[in-house]
């Protein structure tokens, strides 16, 4: 009986990756910007991460571990903690917006 090999593309034809690895995750990937970690709740042993299509958490075993990380390619993980941060920085925007539009009324005033 013969064996049947499929051809498995490793990535999307023209799509430009700037993170060292298309698969796992690097130390170089790991967010440590105070504002946005403010914003997430991260659990013990995790990390925030960002590469070509956004925010994930993964488990810290997995930074610089040479395996392909589960976690990266997790949609249902990805899109949650995009969405939340994405919002959260939108608010912060909009308060640092009026506070200082509110300055600027005091300091004319």
């Amino acid at each position: 009986m013969a064996k049947k090999f499929f051809k498995v593309s490793k990535h999307q034809t023209g799509r430009s990756i700037t993170t060292k690895t298309p698969y796992g995750s690097t130390s170089d990937m790991i967010i440590n910007d105070a504002e946005i970690l403010k914003k997430v709740t991260i659990p013990e042993h995790h990390a925030l991460l960002k590469d070509d299509d956004g925010y994930y958490i993964t488990i810290k075993t997995m930074i610089d571990s040479g395996l392909a990380d589960p976690m990266r390619h997790c949609e249902k993980h990805r899109s949650v903690i995009s969405e939340k941060i994405a919002m959260d920085i939108a608010n912060y925007d909009k308060q640092n917006k009026q506070i200082g539009e509110t300055n600027e009324q005091n300091n004319l005033a």
